[in-house]
């Protein structure tokens, strides 16, 4: 027997305080300041960034074509990079640490449902990629994933499960293999 899902449940939960949804049309407002800044602009968006709450160090590069959900849900540490086109879906902690890269179009979803309710209700778990980690092209990243210091998620992988330090993620789903 299936369970019938409870979408006027879901649709009526409050996720996010008053505050939030407030922060959450401010910062739609200002995505044009950061979406048409030129390339070179790095101080200017991580500035927009942290006028949001984003804790950013030093040195960090993001590229204006990035989508950013709730910027108060980032810490980037110093010198990491975030590609052409990656989706930071931070409905929850994303943590990038120290040199990380997230190249183009990679997606990290710190963002689901709990599929065993039958209201789905939404959880946040947190995203933490690593110190060195790259994440490739194309990648995924889902809630609660950890991506160890060191490792690479390959193009187009699919990680569900936490990538151990210094391993190689490739395909969907995701294979783990340790670095040579």
């Amino acid at each position: 027997m299936t369970t019938q899902i409870d979408i006027s449940a879901n649709r009526r939960t409050r996720n996010w305080s008053g505050k939030a949804q407030v922060a959450r049309v401010c910062w739609a407002l200002c995505q044009p300041f950061f979406r048409l800044s030129p390339r070179p602009l790095w101080f200017w968006r991580v500035w927009l960034l942290r006028l949001f709450g984003a804790q950013i160090g030093q040195g960090v590069h993001v590229y204006p074509s990035v989508r950013i959900t709730m910027p108060w849900h980032l810490y980037i540490e110093d010198q990491a990079a975030i590609g052409d086109r990656a989706i930071l879906y931070a409905l929850g902690p994303i943590h990038i640490g120290p040199r990380a890269t997230v190249s183009q179009n990679a997606h990290l979803c710190a963002g689901s449902h709990d599929w065993r309710d039958p209201a789905r209700p939404l959880l946040r778990p947190p995203i933490v990629i690593g110190p060195d980690a790259w994440v490739c092209a194309d990648a995924f990243v889902g809630p609660g994933v950890v991506i160890g210091a060191g490792s690479i998620l390959g193009a187009r992988a699919v990680a569900l499960r936490a990538l151990p330090p210094r391993h190689i993620g490739q395909g969907n789903p995701m294979v783990a293999k340790p670095m040579p």
